[in-house]
């Protein structure tokens, strides 16, 4: 709080013994009715409009992503059911390691009648075969001919796959594949 001059009536910082516009002394009970001045500011109410912005963004963002659906199969294959394992009389100790469930051989590929499709279909159903099987390609179309650029060329599984969608390639005229590293090496090229 500050005083005020008994002369003049200006408002007088507290610690002054007079006035610093006048000089007149100052007294020390009487005290200012006016608002003090600087930094000190009058309180004010909440703040309704940016509770109400706060409340709106979040409702956006929930609609937004609480209610955002995908189109995406998911292509998960059901667990094989787990078989008992049969106690053993002996001491030995149990093996180490993940316990592998046995798996059914994949079905045969069923034949596909010589329709002429499209080859760009063909060949990204075969990278969606890949992409399955994670061996990651990508199938380039040249003439008669399927460019499969994939840094899997060499693995076990990338042939029987490419065996499943022969007939579909096939059908949709493309005659040879090679399979290219990314490099550009040529890993193995075959008729179809």
């Amino acid at each position: 709080m500050s005083a005020v001059c008994p002369s003049c009536g200006v408002a007088v910082v507290p610690g002054y013994v007079r006035c610093p516009r006048c000089h007149a002394g100052i007294g020390r009970s009487r005290r200012s009715t006016a608002e003090p001045g600087g930094t000190a500011l009058a309180p004010k109410g909440f703040p309704i409009s940016a509770v109400l912005v706060a409340v709106g963004v979040a409702a956006a963002i929930i609609l937004v992503f609480g209610f955002h659906t995908t189109n995406k199969k998911t292509d998960a294959a059901p667990a094989p059911p787990a078989t008992p394992i049969e106690a053993v009389g002996s001491a030995a100790p149990p093996p180490r390691g993940p316990i592998v469930a046995p798996t059914a051989p994949a079905p045969a590929p069923a034949a596909v009648a010589p329709v002429t499709q499209d080859p760009g279909g063909a060949a990204a159903r075969l990278e969606d075969v890949l992409r399955r099987q994670r061996l990651w390609g990508r199938a380039e179309i040249t003439g008669a001919r399927l460019d499969l650029r994939s840094g899997s060329c060499g693995d076990k599984a990338m042939r029987p796959a490419i065996d499943g969608e022969a007939p579909v390639l096939r059908g949709a005229g493309l005659t040879r594949l090679r399979c290219l590293e990314q490099s550009g090496a040529v890993v193995f090229e075959r008729d179809l």
